[in-house]
């Protein structure tokens, strides 16, 4: 019997081993790559296959029992990789498992096994990033994080590199920061988590390549750090979090932008510099964005609008007058937020028809409507009873009783234009 269960376990051992050996590969990139590295013992074929891994992942906890095996290990495995490209590793170092020298001589290694992705975490101190990183011919996908020092040489090169991500990494002195934009001269996307300490008071991101923009910053950035952007093929903009200032200078390609921030500086230019946009998402106080006198947003199709508070609707009223060819129109406002119902103010709306209201509007949604306040009764039902090709309007507002929503869709229907054949939903 049990001769019988062996002979069954042998058949399908041999049942696995005759898959084609890119399937088998592919098997064991969902493993952890330790685990992978083990299946060598199996059979003298299992004994290479790891060694053609696309993606190779390593964490200096998972061998936090065995003092200095991490980086030895780490080493024995790039070493032994066979594969023409390796096409990602992720490294987790924890310094006091690993130490500087020793994690920049992995790196070194992983380069001459023409990497494309690098993800290096460090974390138990600070480490400085190695010369051998800066001049990578093959490197495609760059992404640092935490506790990580750059002082970058002006003669740095990584004419691969179209992805960056820096998650609160630190630079010597804004120089550094020059030095490795400048040295990218292929870069498409830039994410940056701004940390909060930076010796860098103003990032300036000046990359003619690059498309994609997301800038992260925390409450406890300095309030007088801010950015400069000057790259005229960005075609998607994101800020969130707490900025001092960002001069948008250069960006005449931009589609889309989403704007959530906070600033205790006034923004002089930061909405004109986004007339340009097809798809707008907005969310600060208007009392700190200065809005273009006489800028039009002739692309703007798409518009979303945080209404926290009364200075936002008075922004709508600007943006509506300013967006000719607007269809789709979103506000947001904060869920079920009791402090919601003391904002105190008037809504001024517009003295003539907004021009996309008549022509183009199609869609409108308002999340977190309260139909019990005046000024946001008076923006919605405005809006319903000037526009001429509206498809749809939807409300989304707190859990109200039957007899409440029957007096809300009477109020609103009230107002929709008979020659509208606009369908209105109150979710």
């Amino acid at each position: 019997m049990k001769r019988r269960k062996r002979g069954r376990g042998i058949v399908n051992a041999d049942r696995i081993s005759q898959l084609p050996e890119a399937l088998i590969i592919q098997i064991l990139s969902l493993l952890p790559t330790e685990v992978a590295v083990t299946t060598s013992v199996l059979s003298k074929q299992w004994q290479f296959l790891w060694k053609m891994l696309p993606k190779l992942n390593f964490d200096s906890l998972d061998q936090r029992h065995e003092f200095k095996t991490f980086s030895k290990n780490v080493k024995r495995a790039l070493l032994s990789h066979k594969a023409p490209v390796l096409h990602s590793l992720h490294l987790i170092v924890h310094l006091h498992l690993c130490n500087s020298m020793n994690t920049a001589k992995l790196i070194g290694i992983a380069f001459a096994c023409n990497l494309l992705k690098l993800v290096l975490e460090v974390d138990g101190g600070r480490f400085s990033i190695p010369e051998s990183l800066y001049n990578c011919e093959t490197l495609d996908i760059l992404e640092l994080k935490y506790s990580i020092l750059m002082d970058v040489p002006s003669s740095i090169c990584l004419k691969s590199l179209r992805t960056l991500h820096l998650h609160y990494v630190d630079f010597k002195d804004n120089e550094s920061a020059l030095n490795l934009l400048s040295g990218c001269p292929n870069l498409e996307n830039l994410v940056v988590h701004r940390y909060p300490f930076s010796s860098v008071k103003t990032f300036t991101i000046a990359v003619s390549s690059l498309k994609r923009l997301t800038i992260y910053t925390s409450s406890t950035v300095d309030p007088r750090a801010g950015y400069v952007i000057n790259s005229p093929s960005l075609t998607y903009l994101k800020i969130v979090g707490q900025i001092g200032f960002c001069l948008i200078e250069n960006v005449p390609e931009l589609v889309e932008a989403s704007m959530i921030v906070s600033s205790q500086i006034i923004n002089k230019n930061l909405l004109e510099s986004l007339t340009s946009v097809k798809r707008l998402f907005l969310e600060f106080s208007p009392l700190m964005i200065k809005f273009p006198t006489g800028s039009i947003f002739y692309q703007l199709v798409y518009l979303e609008l945080l209404t926290h508070e009364a200075e936002c609707l008075n922004l709508l009223t600007l943006m509506l007058n300013s967006s000719p060819k607007l269809q789709i129109l979103k506000l947001l406002s904060p869920k079920y937020q009791s402090w919601k119902k003391d904002i105190v103010g008037k809504w001024n709306k517009p003295k003539i028809v907004p021009e996309c209201l008549l022509f183009h509007l199609e869609t409108f949604m308002w999340k977190g409507y309260e139909w019990k306040r005046n000024d946001e009764t008076e923006v919605a039902k405005y809006i319903l009873s000037n526009t001429n090709r509206l498809k749809r309007a939807t409300f989304f507002s707190k859990p109200i009783s039957s007899e409440e929503r029957v007096k809300m869709v009477k109020n609103l229907n009230s107002v929709v234009r008979a020659l509208n054949s606009c369908q209105l939903l109150i979710k």
